[in-house]
């Protein structure tokens, strides 16, 4: 099993043709197909279905692919750490971001490593919480913001920011931040929700079950974009953080208010894995990852949010990380955005 076989398998599962796999890789046709006979023999497994479709992975393929996609990328990151320019970090770091917080961290991240560490490629990926925990507990990322979380056996984790969560509505409720809106109130409306079992969701349901409220569910749905275009299309308020709406809110898209009585918070942290040296690059990725989101809670372009923990007073060290024995899940880390 050689890096080409490993290129070439990625490559037809991708584009599910040995023509266009060879076209992509620059190579013949028969030199491609080799390479995935030649990995189907040493395996003894058949790695494709061949159909009037095209190429198609078995089962025994995806989990193949899957491993191959992580070697090239370990292999890949190894290379630009152990030729870097003198005096320069580098390498690759793979950062996972809220759906949230994108708009808020994802350019000045960005700007801030591109202009410090130009040795460092920078590559920004963005899912639900669930998704983010497995993709670092894969390897496929080196650092991720995460949701509701403490310290687990294969993750660290430094507790960032505590938000809270707002009533959100069309313009033409009126909603406002210097008037805070009862939960009771929210849920007296229809509520455009995050799915069952979404950790956003969890949060509300606990709220509701503690104030012996019921809520009118109207519409439910795994996407924030999708909530925020149903509020604003009138199908009912939605419940969001405050870092999801800012620019709705001065956009006049929509309107909203904090939520009380009794206010929901949500907390994000940094989770890096237990396992394995972190690469110098990914600690500088880290320190300015934390620098951001400081800067942003501090002038207060973070809507509703507060510090948690050493980033309360500083940013020093930004793989100092809690480090306990519990490892209960906040909630349910299943989706966050």
């Amino acid at each position: 099993m050689d890096v080409k076989q490993l290129k070439a398998l990625i490559t037809v599962a991708e584009v599910g043709s040995v023509t266009r796999a060879a076209a992509v890789l620059h190579l013949v046709q028969p030199a491609v197909t080799r390479q995935i006979r030649t990995l189907e023999e040493e395996l003894g497994i058949p790695l494709f279905e061949r159909t009037r479709q095209g190429m198609r992975p078995t089962e025994a393929g995806m989990i193949v692919v899957g491993r191959a996609r992580r070697a090239l990328h370990e292999l890949e990151r190894a290379r630009a750490e152990v030729q870097p320019t003198r005096g320069q970090v580098t390498g690759i770091v793979t950062v996972g971001l809220l759906e949230s917080s994108l708009n808020l961290l994802a350019e000045p991240l960005a700007s801030a490593v591109s202009r410090a560490h130009p040795g460092i490629e920078l590559r920004l990926m963005t899912a639900y919480s669930g998704h983010l925990q497995r993709w670092l507990d894969d390897g496929d990322l080196d650092l991720t913001l995460l949701y509701n979380l403490d310290s687990t056996p294969s993750l660290n984790v430094r507790p960032l920011v505590e938000e809270r969560l707002w009533a959100v509505a069309p313009p033409t409720a009126g909603l406002s931040a210097d008037r805070p809106v009862p939960f009771s109130e929210a849920a007296a409306h229809p509520l455009v929700m995050p799915a069952s079992g979404h950790a956003l969701r969890v949060l509300i349901d606990a709220a509701a079950a503690g104030e012996d409220t019921q809520m009118d569910v109207a519409v439910q749905t795994n996407s924030m974009t999708v909530q925020k275009r149903l509020a604003q299309a009138g199908h009912g308020w939605t419940i969001l953080p405050g870092v999801g709406i800012d620019e709705d809110i001065s956009g006049g898209s929509l309107s909203a208010a904090p939520l009380c009585e009794p206010e929901i918070w949500r907390s994000i942290v940094l989770a890096t894995p237990r396992a394995g040296r972190t690469p110098p690059a990914a600690e500088v990725v880290a320190h300015e990852l934390i620098r951001q989101i400081t800067s942003a809670v501090s002038n207060g372009t973070w809507p509703s949010a507060r510090l948690l923990g050493a980033d309360a007073t500083d940013t020093t060290d930004a793989t100092d990380t809690t480090d306990t024995t519990d490892t209960t899940v906040a909630g349910d880390s299943k989706d966050s955005a």
